[in-house]
């Protein structure tokens, strides 16, 4: 039994948060004064649009609403994500069994995770990747087996013989394999053959797979992003995780939706109903007045995002720094300039946001595949784009006065 003087054993499993030190940094710049620009979390900066809101302010003034929601999202919420998934993909979805309205699709694939990892399960994740893929079945009690996509395009038949080779030699063999694409943090994309062929894997190795298309509608490409239920037979396997929060900016709101297989759909249903009510009545309300409603909010989302991408792209080159342009979602991955490289990318995201008043996420939060790199949320104006370039071109310019006045916090490799 664990005495209070004892770490508390799921916690002893999660590792330092990585961006603590960089927003310690940052908060006490701020209180020094400084004009921080803020490249470091994806939170969208938008207003939600007026349409959504306004079904919200309508349904919070009706008292019934106030009472406990339905955990598994109320049935219009369903029948209208089924109706998205329709229109956008072709694919058929029964709202009663193959769809489950989530907290923000980070609660839903953390709640998976419990639903469906026993103790030394071992599943597969993306190497970097958005925290939750991994740290969701580490806090269940699975173990990790990570499958690298660092930098540059993605590589279909590389990735697929990672996987394969994983499932043949790990011990016990996975249970489950998550993906993510378009990818947070590396904003590399997919095609649905890669999905045909990562089904066929699947369950040749008798593993579900679990989808993360939290940016199905934030892409900069003529071909949207697909979905894995797509392919024919998917559903016997593959859930899907799919969020409001940068389609439509709803962040705040928490709403989110895991659709497909009705075994994992209805697992994750059952833990939910024992944690949550689900989310507040009219924010469901207002979500699906969202996947009902007018779209063309959502082509003037996706505008203002490839906007400040083509921005930031083009000043940041000109600045000395070139970053590959993202086809999709709403950040760059972009790698840490030469001059740095040998730091890593912590001790080079505080030189940046030292030096050049400009705050990203450092690539090691995302996994040890992450480092050489660091994530930019597309997440200031334009005007705010270019006024970070010219720091970052000042850093640039003379980057060895900048290693000399952080040399006594440089690690030791860099020395």
């Amino acid at each position: 039994m664990p005495r209070p003087s004892d770490e508390f054993h799921r916690i002893k499993r999660l590792p330092p948060y990585v961006f603590a030190e960089v927003n310690r940094l940052k908060a006490a710049c701020r209180a020094d004064g400084m004009d921080i620009i803020d490249f470091g979390m994806g939170n969208p900066d938008q207003d939600t649009p007026a349409h959504i809101v306004e079904k919200l302010v309508e349904t919070v003034k009706r008292p019934r609403t106030h009472r406990y929601s339905a955990s598994r999202g109320i049935p219009g919420l369903r029948r209208a994500q089924a109706a998205y998934y329709q229109r956008r993909f072709g694919v058929d979805l029964d709202p009663e069994t193959e769809v489950v309205a989530t907290l923000g699709s980070k609660e839903g694939l953390a709640n998976l995770a419990m639903a469906i990892t026993a103790p030394g399960d071992v599943v597969l994740t993306p190497s970097p990747s958005y925290p939750i893929h991994p740290y969701g079945f580490i806090i269940a009690g699975g173990a990790l087996r990570h499958i690298p996509v660092a930098g540059g395009a993605f590589n279909p038949e590389q990735y697929l013989r990672d996987v394969e080779n994983a499932c043949i030699h790990t011990v016990p063999a996975p249970t489950a394999l998550v993906v993510n694409f378009p990818s947070n943090p590396t904003a590399q994309v997919c095609d649905l053959d890669f999905y045909v062929e990562l089904v066929r894997l699947a369950k040749r190795h008798d593993i579900w797979l679990l989808s993360d298309l939290a940016y199905a509608e934030i892409y900069f490409d003529e071909t949207p992003p697909p979905s894995i239920l797509q392919v024919p037979g998917a559903k016997d396997i593959a859930v899907e995780f799919t969020s409001l929060s940068k389609t439509y900016s709803m962040p705040g709101w928490r709403m989110g939706f895991a659709v497909g297989n009705p075994r994992l759909v209805g697992a994750l249903a059952r833990i939910k109903s024992y944690l949550d009510y689900g989310a507040f009545t009219p924010v469901q309300v207002a979500a699906a007045a969202a996947l009902n409603g007018p779209q063309d909010c959502i082509g003037e989302i996706r505008a203002l995002y490839k906007g400040r991408r083509d921005v930031l792209v083009d000043a940041m080159t000109r600045a000395g720094w070139e970053i590959p342009s993202p086809p999709a979602t709403m950040f760059a991955w972009a790698p840490v300039p030469e001059p740095f490289r040998a730091l890593g990318s912590m001790a080079f995201s505080k030189i940046l946001l030292q030096e050049a008043a400009v705050a990203v996420a450092p690539g090691i939060g995302f996994g040890e595949y992450g480092e050489g790199y660091v994530r930019l949320g597309l997440v200031e104006n334009e005007q705010r784009i270019r006024q970070a370039a010219r720091g970052v071109k000042k850093l640039l310019s003379d980057p060895q006065a900048a290693l000399e006045r952080h040399h006594a916090s440089l690690p030791r490799a860099a020395e």
